[in-house]
């Protein structure tokens, strides 16, 4: 059984394989944060106390809710992929 990150012949950690699975998941978080930023940003606009405020302010926390979800699910799908090469 081989590992998936240690390079065969020197047993060292194969830093290229562990880049290019660490860059598309990188990718993946900056996008939800900053698809929750949005929503945090018109909360800063339109202030923390007042219903729209309140409102965007769930928006976000859902946001970020899901899109934690998501990026476990990919690592998970991840792993499983590269487990079964």
């Amino acid at each position: 059984m081989s590992h998936p990150f240690v390079d065969e012949e020197t047993g060292a950690i194969d830093r290229e394989r562990v880049l290019s699975e660490a860059i598309p998941l990188g990718k993946l978080v900056l996008l939800v944060a900053a698809t929750a930023f949005l929503p945090f940003s018109i909360v800063l606009l339109f202030g923390s106390f007042s219903v729209l405020g309140t409102v965007f302010t769930l928006l976000a926390q859902f946001v970020l809710a899901v899109g934690t979800g998501i990026v476990l699910l990919y690592v998970v799908a991840r792993g499983i992929q590269i487990a079964e090469q």
